[in-house]
Protein backbone atom coordinates (compact mmCIF):
# COMPACT_ATOMS: atom_id res chain seq x y z
CA UNK A 1 0.00 0.00 0.00
CA UNK A 2 1.29 3.44 -0.87
CA UNK A 3 1.94 5.43 1.95
CA UNK A 4 0.01 8.61 2.47
CA UNK A 5 2.56 10.75 4.59
CA UNK A 6 4.60 13.42 3.08
CA UNK A 7 8.07 12.30 2.29
CA UNK A 8 9.71 15.54 4.30
CA UNK A 9 7.91 13.82 7.80
CA UNK A 10 9.77 10.36 7.37
CA UNK A 11 12.99 9.68 8.80
CA UNK A 12 14.33 5.91 9.35
CA UNK A 13 15.97 6.40 13.32
CA UNK A 14 17.76 2.72 12.33
CA UNK A 15 18.49 0.52 9.62
CA UNK A 16 16.93 -2.45 10.78
CA UNK A 17 14.72 -4.41 7.73
CA UNK A 18 11.07 -4.60 8.17
CA UNK A 19 9.90 -8.00 9.72
CA UNK A 20 6.78 -9.11 7.56
CA UNK A 21 6.18 -11.93 9.85
CA UNK A 22 5.75 -9.91 13.11
CA UNK A 23 3.06 -10.04 15.04
CA UNK A 24 1.63 -5.66 14.70
CA UNK A 25 2.72 -2.54 13.72
CA UNK A 26 3.78 -0.51 16.76
CA UNK A 27 2.69 3.12 17.40
CA UNK A 28 5.38 4.36 19.67
CA UNK A 29 2.94 7.50 21.16
CA UNK A 30 5.22 9.63 22.95
CA UNK A 31 4.81 13.29 21.47
CA UNK A 32 1.61 13.72 19.77
CA UNK A 33 -0.43 12.17 21.92
CA UNK A 34 -4.42 12.15 20.24
CA UNK A 35 -5.75 9.65 17.44
CA UNK A 36 -6.58 12.35 15.06
CA UNK A 37 -4.85 14.93 12.71
CA UNK A 38 -1.48 12.84 13.57
CA UNK A 39 0.58 12.30 10.47
CA UNK A 40 2.85 9.71 13.09
CA UNK A 41 -0.89 6.90 13.42
CA UNK A 42 -1.47 8.29 9.71
CA UNK A 43 1.41 6.29 8.91
CA UNK A 44 1.27 3.57 11.50
CA UNK A 45 -1.96 2.66 9.78
CA UNK A 46 -0.36 2.70 6.46
CA UNK A 47 2.22 -0.23 7.63
CA UNK A 48 -0.48 -1.77 9.45
CA UNK A 49 -2.06 -1.79 6.15
CA UNK A 50 0.84 -2.77 4.24
CA UNK A 51 1.15 -5.71 6.46
CA UNK A 52 -1.69 -7.07 7.05
CA UNK A 53 -1.32 -7.05 10.80
CA UNK A 54 -2.85 -5.43 13.36
CA UNK A 55 -1.91 -2.25 15.05
CA UNK A 56 -0.71 -1.62 18.61
CA UNK A 57 -0.65 1.85 19.73
CA UNK A 58 2.02 2.07 22.87
CA UNK A 59 1.79 5.16 24.72
CA UNK A 60 3.71 4.83 28.08
CA UNK A 61 4.57 7.26 30.75
CA UNK A 62 8.02 7.21 32.46
CA UNK A 63 8.84 8.09 35.81
CA UNK A 64 12.94 9.21 34.96
CA UNK A 65 12.69 12.99 33.29
CA UNK A 66 13.51 16.40 34.78
CA UNK A 67 10.76 18.38 36.76
CA UNK A 68 8.50 14.88 36.59
CA UNK A 69 5.47 16.36 39.18
CA UNK A 70 1.86 15.24 40.12
CA UNK A 71 0.72 18.28 37.73
CA UNK A 72 2.33 16.51 34.51
CA UNK A 73 1.71 13.39 35.13
CA UNK A 74 -1.78 13.71 35.51
CA UNK A 75 -2.40 16.03 32.64
CA UNK A 76 -0.66 12.95 30.30
CA UNK A 77 -2.54 10.41 31.97
CA UNK A 78 -6.08 12.41 31.53
CA UNK A 79 -5.26 12.36 27.95
CA UNK A 80 -4.16 8.53 28.03
CA UNK A 81 -7.91 8.20 29.66
CA UNK A 82 -9.25 10.39 26.73
CA UNK A 83 -7.30 7.92 24.00
CA UNK A 84 -8.40 4.74 26.01
CA UNK A 85 -11.91 5.62 25.91
CA UNK A 86 -12.28 6.34 22.49
CA UNK A 87 -10.27 3.08 21.19
CA UNK A 88 -12.44 1.24 22.60
CA UNK A 89 -15.20 1.50 19.49
CA UNK A 90 -11.47 1.59 17.10
CA UNK A 91 -9.76 -1.34 15.12
CA UNK A 92 -6.66 -1.18 17.19
CA UNK A 93 -4.85 -2.28 20.16
CA UNK A 94 -4.67 0.51 22.76
CA UNK A 95 -1.77 -0.34 25.24
CA UNK A 96 -0.96 2.38 28.03
CA UNK A 97 1.24 2.42 30.56
CA UNK A 98 2.58 4.52 33.32
CA UNK A 99 5.68 2.98 35.06
CA UNK A 100 5.77 2.60 38.95
CA UNK A 101 9.25 3.06 39.35
CA UNK A 102 12.22 5.06 38.05
CA UNK A 103 13.92 1.84 35.33
CA UNK A 104 10.69 -0.74 35.53
CA UNK A 105 9.20 0.09 31.95
CA UNK A 106 12.73 0.44 30.86
CA UNK A 107 12.93 -3.17 28.83
CA UNK A 108 8.76 -3.07 27.65
CA UNK A 109 9.61 -1.37 24.81
CA UNK A 110 12.52 -4.20 23.10
CA UNK A 111 9.78 -6.41 24.40
CA UNK A 112 7.03 -5.46 22.55
CA UNK A 113 9.58 -4.73 19.50
CA UNK A 114 10.64 -8.29 19.31
CA UNK A 115 7.34 -9.29 17.93
CA UNK A 116 7.03 -6.27 15.45
CA UNK A 117 6.84 -5.31 11.73
CA UNK A 118 8.07 -2.41 12.38
CA UNK A 119 7.51 0.53 14.92
CA UNK A 120 6.73 4.06 14.40
CA UNK A 121 7.00 6.25 16.70
CA UNK A 122 6.95 10.82 16.78
CA UNK A 123 10.13 13.06 16.27
CA UNK A 124 9.70 15.74 18.77
CA UNK A 125 13.40 18.02 18.85
CA UNK A 126 13.20 18.89 22.23
CA UNK A 127 13.88 18.16 25.48
CA UNK A 128 14.83 14.63 26.60
CA UNK A 129 12.78 12.43 24.02
CA UNK A 130 15.86 13.16 21.31
CA UNK A 131 18.37 11.70 23.62
CA UNK A 132 15.84 8.82 24.17
CA UNK A 133 15.52 7.58 20.32
CA UNK A 134 19.22 8.14 20.25
CA UNK A 135 19.54 5.78 23.32
CA UNK A 136 17.16 2.89 21.90
CA UNK A 137 17.71 3.28 17.83
CA UNK A 138 20.16 0.84 17.65
CA UNK A 139 19.65 -1.22 20.19
CA UNK A 140 15.96 -2.18 19.60
CA UNK A 141 15.24 -5.19 17.40
CA UNK A 142 13.05 -3.96 14.88
CA UNK A 143 12.85 -0.92 12.75
CA UNK A 144 12.69 2.16 13.81
CA UNK A 145 10.94 4.87 12.18
CA UNK A 146 10.66 8.90 13.06
CA UNK A 147 7.42 10.89 12.00
CA UNK A 148 6.93 14.68 12.35
CA UNK A 149 4.13 15.60 12.86
CA UNK A 150 5.06 19.03 14.99
CA UNK A 151 4.09 21.96 12.91
CA UNK A 152 2.05 22.84 9.87
CA UNK A 153 5.45 22.78 7.53
CA UNK A 154 7.72 19.98 8.15
CA UNK A 155 10.87 20.33 10.06
CA UNK A 156 12.85 19.64 7.27
CA UNK A 157 10.94 22.74 5.11
CA UNK A 158 13.78 25.05 6.43
CA UNK A 159 17.14 23.82 5.64
CA UNK A 160 18.50 27.08 8.41
CA UNK A 161 17.76 28.87 10.95
CA UNK A 162 15.47 31.91 10.93
CA UNK A 163 16.75 34.30 13.47
CA UNK A 164 13.75 36.94 13.75
CA UNK A 165 10.45 36.63 12.72
CA UNK A 166 9.72 38.54 9.48
CA UNK A 167 12.27 36.23 7.89
CA UNK A 168 10.55 32.82 8.81
CA UNK A 169 7.10 34.35 8.75
CA UNK A 170 8.31 34.88 4.76
CA UNK A 171 9.33 31.52 4.35
CA UNK A 172 6.36 30.36 5.95
CA UNK A 173 4.60 32.37 3.49
CA UNK A 174 5.89 30.75 0.25
CA UNK A 175 5.90 26.97 1.52
CA UNK A 176 2.29 27.46 3.36
CA UNK A 177 0.01 26.84 0.44
CA UNK A 178 1.16 23.09 -0.69
CA UNK A 179 1.72 22.01 2.90
CA UNK A 180 -2.09 23.07 3.80
CA UNK A 181 -2.40 20.65 0.75
CA UNK A 182 -1.16 17.73 2.58
CA UNK A 183 -2.85 18.23 6.06
CA UNK A 184 -3.02 14.99 8.17
CA UNK A 185 -6.04 12.90 8.12
CA UNK A 186 -8.90 14.53 10.92
CA UNK A 187 -10.09 11.06 11.73
CA UNK A 188 -7.98 8.33 10.15
CA UNK A 189 -9.61 5.73 12.20
CA UNK A 190 -12.38 6.19 10.82
CA UNK A 191 -14.47 3.34 10.00
CA UNK A 192 -17.10 4.56 7.47
CA UNK A 193 -14.01 5.86 5.62
CA UNK A 194 -13.03 4.52 1.80
CA UNK A 195 -9.73 2.84 3.51
CA UNK A 196 -9.04 -0.56 3.91
CA UNK A 197 -9.93 -2.02 7.31
CA UNK A 198 -7.31 -2.86 9.83
CA UNK A 199 -6.68 -6.41 11.33
CA UNK A 200 -8.40 -6.30 14.62
CA UNK A 201 -11.75 -8.12 15.47
CA UNK A 202 -15.33 -6.17 16.78
CA UNK A 203 -16.68 -6.65 19.93
CA UNK A 204 -13.45 -7.62 21.96
CA UNK A 205 -13.11 -5.41 25.31
CA UNK A 206 -9.48 -3.61 24.89
CA UNK A 207 -8.36 -5.96 28.05
CA UNK A 208 -9.71 -9.17 25.80
CA UNK A 209 -7.72 -7.38 22.79
CA UNK A 210 -4.59 -7.44 24.30
CA UNK A 211 -4.47 -10.32 25.88
CA UNK A 212 -5.12 -11.97 22.22
CA UNK A 213 -2.24 -9.92 20.81
CA UNK A 214 0.95 -9.62 23.20
CA UNK A 215 2.83 -12.77 25.10
CA UNK A 216 0.86 -13.17 28.69
CA UNK A 217 4.74 -12.65 29.88
CA UNK A 218 4.55 -8.88 28.86
CA UNK A 219 1.10 -8.18 30.41
CA UNK A 220 2.20 -9.60 33.26
CA UNK A 221 5.04 -7.99 34.39
CA UNK A 222 4.01 -4.43 32.61
CA UNK A 223 0.01 -4.65 33.18
CA UNK A 224 -1.91 -2.05 31.43
CA UNK A 225 -2.31 1.21 33.58
CA UNK A 226 -5.25 1.69 35.73
CA UNK A 227 -6.04 5.27 34.17
CA UNK A 228 -9.37 5.30 36.47
CA UNK A 229 -7.48 4.49 39.87
CA UNK A 230 -4.23 6.30 38.76
CA UNK A 231 -6.67 9.70 38.49
CA UNK A 232 -8.53 8.62 41.48
CA UNK A 233 -7.49 10.60 44.98
CA UNK A 234 -4.03 9.64 45.90
CA UNK A 235 -3.58 7.63 42.86
CA UNK A 236 -0.13 9.24 42.09
CA UNK A 237 1.22 8.86 45.87
CA UNK A 238 3.44 5.62 44.93
CA UNK A 239 5.07 7.17 42.17
CA UNK A 240 8.26 8.50 43.25
CA UNK A 241 8.02 12.08 41.24
CA UNK A 242 7.21 15.82 42.93
CA UNK A 243 4.32 15.64 44.64
CA UNK A 244 4.35 18.71 45.68
CA UNK A 245 3.16 20.47 42.33
CA UNK A 246 0.03 19.72 42.66
CA UNK A 247 -2.63 18.78 39.09
CA UNK A 248 -4.23 21.82 37.70
CA UNK A 249 -7.64 22.24 38.48
CA UNK A 250 -8.36 24.70 36.35
CA UNK A 251 -6.53 22.75 33.20
CA UNK A 252 -7.34 19.12 32.63
CA UNK A 253 -5.44 17.31 30.21
CA UNK A 254 -6.68 15.14 27.40
CA UNK A 255 -8.23 15.72 23.45
CA UNK A 256 -11.88 16.53 25.06
CA UNK A 257 -10.86 19.12 27.29
CA UNK A 258 -8.83 20.46 24.51
CA UNK A 259 -11.42 20.14 21.59
CA UNK A 260 -13.88 21.88 24.17
CA UNK A 261 -11.87 25.01 24.83
CA UNK A 262 -11.36 25.35 21.06
CA UNK A 263 -14.68 25.22 19.89
CA UNK A 264 -15.29 27.92 22.97
CA UNK A 265 -12.61 29.72 21.55
CA UNK A 266 -13.82 29.97 17.94
CA UNK A 267 -17.60 30.03 19.12
CA UNK A 268 -16.80 33.04 21.61
CA UNK A 269 -13.69 34.62 21.55
CA UNK A 270 -12.10 34.55 17.93
CA UNK A 271 -14.25 37.39 17.12
CA UNK A 272 -12.20 39.40 19.81
CA UNK A 273 -8.53 38.10 20.18
CA UNK A 274 -6.79 40.76 18.46
CA UNK A 275 -8.27 43.76 20.09
CA UNK A 276 -8.27 41.67 23.67
CA UNK A 277 -5.56 39.28 23.87
CA UNK A 278 -3.09 41.12 25.86
CA UNK A 279 -5.47 41.90 28.10
CA UNK A 280 -5.44 39.28 31.70
CA UNK A 281 -8.87 40.06 32.44
CA UNK A 282 -10.70 39.02 28.64
CA UNK A 283 -9.69 35.88 28.72
CA UNK A 284 -9.46 35.81 24.94
CA UNK A 285 -6.65 33.88 23.91
CA UNK A 286 -7.30 29.87 23.30
CA UNK A 287 -5.81 28.63 26.52
CA UNK A 288 -4.71 25.29 24.46
CA UNK A 289 -0.73 26.01 24.49
CA UNK A 290 -0.67 23.19 27.48
CA UNK A 291 -2.38 20.84 24.99
CA UNK A 292 -0.81 22.27 21.96
CA UNK A 293 2.49 20.85 23.99
CA UNK A 294 1.47 17.64 24.98
CA UNK A 295 0.26 16.60 21.71
CA UNK A 296 -3.84 16.77 22.99
CA UNK A 297 -4.77 18.76 19.45
CA UNK A 298 -2.82 19.52 16.47
CA UNK A 299 -2.23 22.86 14.75
CA UNK A 300 -2.89 21.17 12.18
CA UNK A 301 -6.85 21.45 13.55
CA UNK A 302 -6.64 24.72 14.32
CA UNK A 303 -5.56 25.89 11.39
CA UNK A 304 -7.32 24.40 8.98
CA UNK A 305 -11.01 25.34 11.18
CA UNK A 306 -9.26 28.70 11.22
CA UNK A 307 -9.73 28.58 7.79
CA UNK A 308 -12.62 27.15 7.06
CA UNK A 309 -14.49 29.17 9.90
CA UNK A 310 -13.38 31.94 7.95
CA UNK A 311 -14.23 30.47 4.45
CA UNK A 312 -11.02 31.23 3.41
CA UNK A 313 -9.82 30.13 -0.39
CA UNK A 314 -5.86 30.04 -1.95
CA UNK A 315 -6.72 32.62 -4.02
CA UNK A 316 -7.35 34.72 -2.05
CA UNK A 317 -3.79 34.50 -0.47
CA UNK A 318 -1.04 37.90 -1.59
CA UNK A 319 2.13 37.20 -2.32
CA UNK A 320 4.34 36.41 0.73
CA UNK A 321 5.51 39.88 2.28
CA UNK A 322 6.78 38.94 5.93
CA UNK A 323 4.21 41.06 7.16
CA UNK A 324 2.21 39.62 10.28
CA UNK A 325 -1.56 40.51 8.40
CA UNK A 326 -2.72 40.77 5.06
CA UNK A 327 -1.62 37.56 3.89
CA UNK A 328 -4.53 35.55 4.55
CA UNK A 329 -6.82 38.28 4.20
CA UNK A 330 -8.90 37.29 6.21
CA UNK A 331 -10.19 38.48 9.50
CA UNK A 332 -7.88 40.41 11.58
CA UNK A 333 -8.41 37.97 14.34
CA UNK A 334 -7.82 34.94 12.36
CA UNK A 335 -4.97 37.06 10.79
CA UNK A 336 -3.65 37.39 14.33
CA UNK A 337 -4.02 34.03 15.71
CA UNK A 338 -2.89 32.17 12.23
CA UNK A 339 0.46 34.39 13.07
CA UNK A 340 0.94 33.19 16.16
CA UNK A 341 0.22 29.66 15.30
CA UNK A 342 2.22 29.90 12.19
CA UNK A 343 4.89 32.30 12.69
CA UNK A 344 5.50 32.30 16.53
CA UNK A 345 4.98 29.06 17.23
CA UNK A 346 6.72 27.39 14.75
CA UNK A 347 9.63 29.46 14.36
CA UNK A 348 10.54 27.49 17.75
CA UNK A 349 10.60 24.28 16.96
CA UNK A 350 12.69 25.94 13.73
CA UNK A 351 15.21 26.98 16.40
CA UNK A 352 15.19 23.68 18.19
CA UNK A 353 15.64 21.38 15.46
CA UNK A 354 18.10 23.43 13.73
CA UNK A 355 20.30 24.14 16.53
CA UNK A 356 19.65 21.09 18.68
CA UNK A 357 22.55 21.78 21.41
CA UNK A 358 21.96 25.19 22.21
CA UNK A 359 18.24 25.92 21.59
CA UNK A 360 17.94 26.47 25.56
CA UNK A 361 21.06 28.43 25.70
CA UNK A 362 22.94 31.53 25.66
CA UNK A 363 24.93 30.28 22.59
CA UNK A 364 22.02 30.84 20.68
CA UNK A 365 21.50 34.26 21.11
CA UNK A 366 21.91 36.64 17.97
CA UNK A 367 25.48 38.20 17.97
CA UNK A 368 24.34 41.53 19.41
CA UNK A 369 22.61 40.41 22.10
CA UNK A 370 24.86 38.11 23.95
CA UNK A 371 27.28 41.49 22.87
CA UNK A 372 24.97 43.76 24.97
CA UNK A 373 24.19 41.24 27.76
CA UNK A 374 28.30 40.99 28.56
CA UNK A 375 28.36 44.87 28.58
CA UNK A 376 25.74 45.34 30.83
CA UNK A 377 27.05 42.18 33.26
CA UNK A 378 28.16 44.01 35.79
CA UNK A 379 26.03 46.71 36.10
CA UNK A 380 24.36 47.62 39.17
CA UNK A 381 20.53 45.14 39.83
CA UNK A 382 17.94 47.70 41.75
CA UNK A 383 16.75 44.35 43.71
CA UNK A 384 18.68 40.80 43.59
CA UNK A 385 15.95 37.97 44.74
CA UNK A 386 17.06 33.81 45.21
CA UNK A 387 15.50 31.45 43.01
CA UNK A 388 13.37 30.47 46.24
CA UNK A 389 12.11 34.01 46.29
CA UNK A 390 11.18 34.09 42.57
CA UNK A 391 9.54 30.80 43.48
CA UNK A 392 7.80 31.44 46.18
CA UNK A 393 6.23 34.94 44.79
CA UNK A 394 8.76 36.96 47.37
CA UNK A 395 9.51 40.49 44.99
CA UNK A 396 8.58 43.62 45.56
CA UNK A 397 6.22 43.61 42.72
CA UNK A 398 2.79 42.92 43.11
CA UNK A 399 2.18 42.15 38.77
CA UNK A 400 5.58 40.05 38.89
CA UNK A 401 4.04 38.17 42.31
CA UNK A 402 0.89 37.53 40.60
CA UNK A 403 1.93 35.84 37.21
CA UNK A 404 4.07 33.51 38.95
CA UNK A 405 1.44 32.60 41.38
CA UNK A 406 -0.55 31.78 37.81
CA UNK A 407 1.90 29.25 36.76
CA UNK A 408 2.39 27.88 40.35
CA UNK A 409 -1.39 27.75 40.96
CA UNK A 410 -2.77 26.92 37.48
CA UNK A 411 0.18 25.90 35.29
CA UNK A 412 -0.79 28.40 32.91
CA UNK A 413 0.66 32.05 32.48
CA UNK A 414 -1.05 34.72 30.32
CA UNK A 415 0.79 35.42 27.35
CA UNK A 416 1.63 39.03 27.46
CA UNK A 417 2.54 38.65 31.68
CA UNK A 418 4.89 35.81 30.96
CA UNK A 419 6.95 38.25 28.83
CA UNK A 420 7.16 40.80 31.74
CA UNK A 421 8.10 37.85 34.12
CA UNK A 422 11.12 36.97 32.14
CA UNK A 423 12.14 40.27 31.80
CA UNK A 424 12.15 41.20 35.57
CA UNK A 425 14.09 38.29 36.42
CA UNK A 426 16.80 39.23 34.12
CA UNK A 427 16.24 42.75 35.81
CA UNK A 428 16.42 41.43 39.04
CA UNK A 429 19.54 38.30 38.94
CA UNK A 430 23.54 38.54 38.71
CA UNK A 431 24.01 37.56 35.36
CA UNK A 432 22.26 36.55 32.30
CA UNK A 433 23.19 32.94 32.98
CA UNK A 434 21.67 32.75 36.28
CA UNK A 435 18.63 34.80 34.82
CA UNK A 436 18.09 31.95 32.07
CA UNK A 437 18.50 28.97 34.48
CA UNK A 438 15.78 30.24 36.51
CA UNK A 439 13.79 31.36 33.67
CA UNK A 440 14.13 27.82 32.44
CA UNK A 441 13.88 26.05 35.83
CA UNK A 442 10.26 28.15 37.12
CA UNK A 443 8.21 27.52 33.76
CA UNK A 444 9.63 23.74 33.27
CA UNK A 445 8.70 23.07 36.77
CA UNK A 446 5.50 24.77 37.08
CA UNK A 447 4.02 25.40 33.71
CA UNK A 448 2.30 22.89 31.58
CA UNK A 449 3.44 24.14 28.64
CA UNK A 450 7.34 24.09 29.74
CA UNK A 451 9.88 21.90 28.40
CA UNK A 452 8.66 22.80 24.65
CA UNK A 453 10.10 24.28 21.79
CA UNK A 454 7.75 27.32 21.94
CA UNK A 455 8.24 27.86 25.61
CA UNK A 456 12.36 27.63 25.07
CA UNK A 457 12.34 29.90 22.31
CA UNK A 458 10.13 32.78 24.71
CA UNK A 459 12.33 32.11 27.07
CA UNK A 460 15.01 33.56 25.43
CA UNK A 461 13.34 36.23 23.60
CA UNK A 462 13.22 38.01 26.90
CA UNK A 463 17.21 37.65 26.01
CA UNK A 464 16.87 39.03 22.74
CA UNK A 465 16.83 35.87 20.82
CA UNK A 466 14.02 36.71 17.60
CA UNK A 467 13.82 40.20 18.27
CA UNK A 468 16.00 42.98 17.61
CA UNK A 469 18.20 46.05 19.54
CA UNK A 470 16.35 48.67 21.15
CA UNK A 471 17.23 51.94 22.09
CA UNK A 472 18.42 54.14 23.93
CA UNK A 473 20.88 51.49 26.04
CA UNK A 474 19.61 50.51 29.53
CA UNK A 475 21.65 49.44 32.96
CA UNK A 476 21.51 45.43 33.12
CA UNK A 477 19.37 45.24 29.93
CA UNK A 478 21.57 47.28 26.70
CA UNK A 479 19.71 47.03 23.70
CA UNK A 480 17.70 44.50 25.09
CA UNK A 481 14.60 45.39 24.73
CA UNK A 482 12.81 46.96 28.25
CA UNK A 483 9.89 46.00 29.82
CA UNK A 484 8.06 47.84 32.95
CA UNK A 485 5.48 46.58 35.43
CA UNK A 486 4.44 50.38 35.73
CA UNK A 487 3.92 50.81 31.83
CA UNK A 488 2.13 47.19 32.17
CA UNK A 489 0.07 48.43 34.68
CA UNK A 490 -1.43 51.46 32.68
CA UNK A 491 -1.65 49.47 29.22
CA UNK A 492 -3.50 46.71 30.29
CA UNK A 493 -6.64 45.48 31.88
CA UNK A 494 -5.63 43.80 35.04
CA UNK A 495 -7.68 44.63 38.30
CA UNK A 496 -9.48 40.73 38.38
CA UNK A 497 -6.01 39.33 37.85
CA UNK A 498 -4.34 40.85 40.28
CA UNK A 499 -7.56 40.24 42.64
CA UNK A 500 -7.42 36.83 42.16
CA UNK A 501 -3.93 36.14 41.68
CA UNK A 502 -1.78 39.11 43.86
CA UNK A 503 -3.11 38.32 47.37
CA UNK A 504 -2.29 34.63 47.53
CA UNK A 505 -0.26 33.65 49.58
CA UNK A 506 1.45 36.96 51.21
CA UNK A 507 3.69 37.00 53.76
Amino acid sequence: MTSTLPPQRHQFANDHPPRHEGDYVVYWLIAQRRLHWNFALQHAIDRALEFEKPLLIFEPLRVRYQWASDRIHRFIIEGMRDNAAEAESLPVVYYPYVEPKPGVGSPLLHRLAKHACTVVTDEYPCFFLPHMIDAVKDKLPARLELIDSNGVLPLRAAEKTYTVAHSYRRFMQKNILPALEQLPLANPLDRNSNRPALPCPDGESMAERRKKLLPSKILSKWPAADLEKLLGQDGLSEIPIDHSVRPSQATPGGTVEATRRWQEFLNKKLSRYNDDRNHPDEHATTGLSPHLHFGHISAHEMVSSILEHEGWSADQTSKPNGKNHSFWNVGENAEALLDQLLTWREIGFNWSFQNPDTYDSLESLPDWAQKTLNETRDDERPHLYTLAEFENAETHDEIWNAAQRELVETGEMHNYMRMLWGKKILHWTQTPEEALEFMIHLNNKYGLDGRDPNSYCGILWVLGRTDRAWGPKRPVFGSVRYMTSDSTRKKLKLTKYLQRFAGSNKK
